[in-house]
């Protein structure tokens, strides 16, 4: 069955054919929420740091200057939405940057607004 026109009006912009290929409102919504998490500047520091090394939440609080308890807080809200990921060894948890395309996607983003290439990736890769 082909969709029905949605607009009321045409004006030649080809606003159809670009409608037909508008992701589903779920897609919006997650990434809406992965912006929502790095519109915070203390969490997008954070989520820069993981983006470049792997780190325990004593030092990720030392290195971006605030406590424990509020680097927590960031990383839960980071790791909910896919952005990070943590491992565990011994007693110590350690974060680090999720491998999705969603984490890998807003990890080059920040490096080019920073205008720095990623020393553990190419900035152009093949």
């Amino acid at each position: 069955m082909q969709k029905k026109n949605i607009l009321q009006h045409d004006h030649g912009r080809n606003t159809e054919s670009v409608l037909k290929q508008m992701p589903d409102t779920s897609y919006f919504l997650d990434a809406a929420g992965a912006f929502q998490q790095l519109a915070d500047g203390s969490r997008l520091r954070i989520f820069w740091l993981l983006c470049h090394v792997e780190e325990c939440v004593c030092n990720i609080a030392a290195a971006v200057e605030m406590t424990d308890a509020a680097v927590s807080h960031h990383l839960r809200n980071l790791r909910q939405n896919d952005l990070i990921e943590n491992r565990r060894e011994g007693k110590e948890m350690y974060y680090r940057l999720a491998d999705n395309e969603k984490a890998h996607l807003a990890h080059r983003i920040v490096d080019e607004y920073f205008q720095m290439a990623c020393p553990n990736h190419s900035r152009n890769p093949a």
